[in-house]
């Protein structure tokens, strides 16, 4: 006689197919992928409403480039912005520095005062650096499915207003590099030189590492959980308490300013928060198997990195932690071809974080604590994502203030991310 029979499920495999974060968005605009293949060779491939349409494959080419070179040309570039503008030093007729005016580009996040023709002279030379490691270095050769690979780029990001993914092994600053125009500054105004950077043009993310195993999205708490990561020595004479206050306005607020309770939350399996910003120090170190690491310090000084999160994080494949991380940590420029800024941000990323903020270059303090205030108030209004408000920042900076640094921030994935608020409930 039949009967039904007694079951139980013991896995769920179809979990992390649902669940995948990148079902749930638009594609970009416009997508560039840069593979690095054996033997050294890189791989372009674009696909995208933006460009035309190739019948039955994708837009690609094999580039002549190897990936130290375009390495290279990227850590020169980051360089060049820190020793041509943010150290920036006017001198007098005899080659004095002026002691009226130290370093003005690193002392004060608004330059409208500062002179016009200083200003594009250093925005034409950090235009035709950046232009030159997108068209003349990553993208060079005269073949023909590189020449046709490049002009479709180029017309692409002659627009604006894209939507755009760098989905690329190769981990680059894009916001910071160019479009083709006249570098000329005696010839080009200071708001055309600031139209050619891809981070004043578009919004951009940069991806390319594996997808982050996520389980269930969680609830929508009434108070947005946040968290700020910091040391209290760092950035006194600038506007980081005002940060802090922000961030602390009708939120759950966790402060955390020494390494032992970075470690105590990051083990937490329930560790659930909508933005940790981290405000402090960042250095590269030599940890292998990642030539050039970087790592952060809070107050008590002990390095916190990448294999910090591995190591902590590796047990909860399916935590509720989903945080965008605003990841200003100062002074943490690239010194050479090996450093990988993106250690850390990866590790954020494939253990569950929605994105990562952060600064490409050497950050003034006073930039970064301006650059922080807008972006927190805007982020916690929960009314956009995070790639509109990086793009909005580059304008806004450029356009109100003289200042390109808003270019030096760039998204390592999140560029839709946004902060869920619950609507009608009284923080």
């Amino acid at each position: 006689m039949p009967r039904p029979l007694i079951t139980r499920v013991v896995q769920d495999p179809s979990d992390g197919f649902r669940f995948l974060p990148h079902l749930e968005t638009e594609p970009p605009d416009l997508r560039v992928s840069f593979d690095v293949l054996g033997g050294n060779r890189i791989r372009a491939r674009m696909t995208g409403t933006s460009i035309p349409a190739l019948k039955g494959t994708e837009h690609k080419a094999d580039l002549s480039v190897r990936p130290d070179e375009v390495h290279s040309a990227a850590a020169r570039l980051c360089a060049r912005w820190k020793e041509q503008f943010v150290d920036f030093q006017p001198v007098d007729d005899r080659g004095r520095a002026l002691p009226d005016r130290q370093r003005p580009y690193a002392v004060a996040a608004d330059l409208s005062a500062e002179p016009e023709d200083e200003l594009r002279a250093a925005m034409a030379d950090l235009a035709r650096g950046g232009e030159f490691l997108l068209f003349d270095t990553l993208l060079r050769g005269d073949d023909v499915r590189t020449e046709t690979f490049r002009t479709f780029l180029r017309s692409a990001l002659s627009k604006e207003g894209l939507r755009v993914r760098f989905d690329s092994d190769l981990h680059l600053p894009w916001p910071m590099l160019c479009t083709a125009g006249d570098s000329t500054a005696s010839a080009t105004p200071l708001d055309a030189l600031f139209a050619r950077f891809l981070g004043h043009r578009h919004q951009i993310e940069h991806t390319g590492d594996a997808y982050a195993w996520i389980g269930p999205p969680s609830t929508v708490p009434q108070r947005p959980a946040v968290s700020l990561n910091h040391d209290v020595r760092v950035g006194r004479a600038t506007r980081a308490d005002e940060v802090a206050k922000i961030l602390a306005e009708g939120t759950t607020c966790t402060i955390r300013t020494t390494y032992d309770e970075l470690v105590r939350d990051f083990e937490r399996p329930d560790l659930d928060e909508q933005l940790m910003y981290f405000w402090c120090h960042g250095e590269f170190i030599g940890n292998e198997p990642e030539p050039h690491a970087l790592v952060i310090r809070l107050t008590d000084g002990k390095a916190f990195e990448g294999l910090n999160v591995r190591e902590l994080r590796a047990r909860h494949r399916h935590s509720p932690f989903r945080p965008l991380v605003l990841l200003n940590a100062c002074h943490a420029g690239v010194s050479g071809a090996s450093a990988d800024r993106a250690f850390l941000g990866r590790m954020l990323i494939e253990h569950g974080a929605q994105g990562v903020l952060g600064p490409q270059i050497a950050m003034p303090q006073a930039f970064a604590a301006e650059y922080a205030l807008e972006f927190v108030s805007r982020y916690l209004r929960g009314e956009t994502t995070a790639g509109r408000i990086a793009h909005e920042l580059a304008r806004h900076f450029a356009t109100r203030y003289r200042n390109p640094l808003g270019f030096a921030y760039g998204l390592h994935g999140g560029m839709d991310a946004r902060l869920e608020r619950t609507r009608g409930v009284e923080t």
